[in-house]
């Protein structure tokens, strides 16, 4: 039996695992204040730490927690293993295996952290009140680069004021969404379960972070979460009660953004969006440039292998790929990192088309697109395992699955799913629940 050995080395755990989150979502504004860019890396160091004390030593005696991180150990073996024998097979550098897995794998590995520690209510109120901190921040800088880009005060290369608005994540390719996704996700959270704060601050938090996505023009959470509220209402398709609450909340919602998409100039970069619809149809550019990655892969393939283990960590269309090793070569050729033509390939597809220049939502490099690439279909299997954990053992309430939905969904558009500060945070929010549910289960 696994015993919980000692209250003050929960607190330290408990720190660490805090220290860990703000290392992957506050590097940013560190280095534009000074610090070295090396800082951006440094959460590849805390996470796991922060995960092998706190499994070595704080542990609990409750069986449901005891299970939760067995399976969390399992899962994340499984897909080590599988990245290093892509690793392996495609003889890809081991700085690609190391970066690689902890990219993909850091967020399973907080909330076994979080999960395999004991926690208070009063530990979870005082975490939860980090992240309200942390969301606040990132909202307000968010809302205050805009007009100080667009006056000129604040200058960035590549960047206006819609883009610029990126919060805590700039400066970044694609901060804005990530900025805007942490904002909405933590209104969504504040409204749902902080019911000793009045409705009308909930939901003056839940408009201004609304407000921070037209102004920031990130049209593309909107669509992830319309797909993630879509799913949830058929996954319980079984429960007639859920299911018709959803679908008259789906309805509305519809009726309510066609109308702002027609009236409202703020939501006229949606109906551009919607004229491209008949881009996904047979021929279309969309459907063309987003379906590249997986034709150029399977050009590259000379074996069975490669459809079980992919073209090898950090050489196909993931984050790694397509940014890291270039942007941190100086880091990254000394380690002797490896890459593949398939990532230049898909960046002429890329350049090649007039569609993809445009918007993010028509880009070649997309996080589902770069793990099957990268670690083929045993390495996407491992990893659909452990988010199957997570889905079927974590998330307790309907949120935290719409949370997880949404995560799936921006994999589809871009490497959001690999954007350490928004994935750690999507966790926090996640674990913390998980836990205050199980505590309110075990009082009642």
């Amino acid at each position: 039996m696994l015993t919980y050995k000692k209250k003050k080395s929960s607190l330290a755990i408990s720190t660490l695992i805090l220290l860990s989150f703000a290392t992957a979502f506050y590097p940013r504004v560190l280095v534009a204040v000074g610090f070295p860019s090396v800082i951006n890396f440094l959460h590849f160091i805390t996470v796991p730490v922060t995960l092998l004390i706190a499994l070595t030593h704080t542990k609990v005696k409750i069986p449901k927690h005891i299970i939760t991180s067995q399976k969390l150990v399992v899962g994340l073996f499984v897909f080590l293993m599988a990245v290093v024998i892509s690793g392996l097979v495609n003889q890809a550098g081991a700085i690609n295996v190391v970066v690689d897995y902890i990219l993909l794998a850091e967020p399973f590995m907080l909330l076994l952290a979080i999960v395999s520690i004991p926690m208070s209510v009063a530990k979870i109120e005082f975490f939860q009140r980090f992240l309200f901190l942390s969301a606040s921040i990132n909202m307000m800088l968010a809302l205050i680069q805009k007009p100080l880009i667009d006056s000129g005060y604040i200058y960035a290369d590549d960047f206006d004021g819609t883009d610029g608005a990126q919060g805590v994540f700039f400066v970044s390719g694609a901060g804005n969404y990530v900025s805007t996704s942490v904002s909405i996700k933590f209104a969504l959270y504040y409204l749902f379960f902080y019911k000793k704060v009045p409705l009308w601050f909930r939901l003056t938090w839940l408009g201004t972070a609304f407000a921070q996505l037209i102004i920031s023009d990130s049209k593309q959470i909107l669509i992830c979460s319309g797909l993630a509220f879509i799913i949830l209402t058929f996954i319980n398709f079984k429960d007639l009660r859920k299911t018709l609450g959803y679908l008259f909340s789906l309805i509305i919602l519809l009726i309510i953004f066609s109308w702002c998409v027609e009236n409202i100039e703020a939501f006229s970069a949606f109906k551009n969006g919607m004229d491209k619809f008949s881009e996904w149809g047979p021929g279309g550019e969309a459907r063309e440039i987003k379906t590249a990655p997986f034709r150029i892969a399977i050009s590259y393939y000379k074996s069975i292998l490669n459809w079980l283990f992919g073209l090898g960590p950090g050489h196909t269309f993931g984050r790694l790929a397509a940014w890291f090793i270039k942007d941190y070569a100086a880091i990254f050729v000394p380690l002797h990192a490896t890459s593949h033509p398939a990532t230049a390939d898909a960046w002429d597809a890329y350049y090649n088309s007039w569609i993809a220049l445009e918007s993010t939502l028509y880009h070649p490099f997309f996080s589902w697109a770069g793990i099957w690439g990268d670690l083929g279909l045993v390495g996407l299997g491992s990893y659909l395992y452990l988010a199957f954990i997570v889905w079927h053992n974590i998330c307790s309430n309907e949120l935290s699955k719409f949370f997880m939905l949404v995560v799936f969904a921006v994999g589809l558009i871009f490497t959001q799913m690999e954007e350490p500060g928004y994935m750690l945070f999507t966790a926090m929010l996640i674990g913390l629940r998980w836990q205050k549910d199980n505590i309110q289960k075990t009082v009642h």
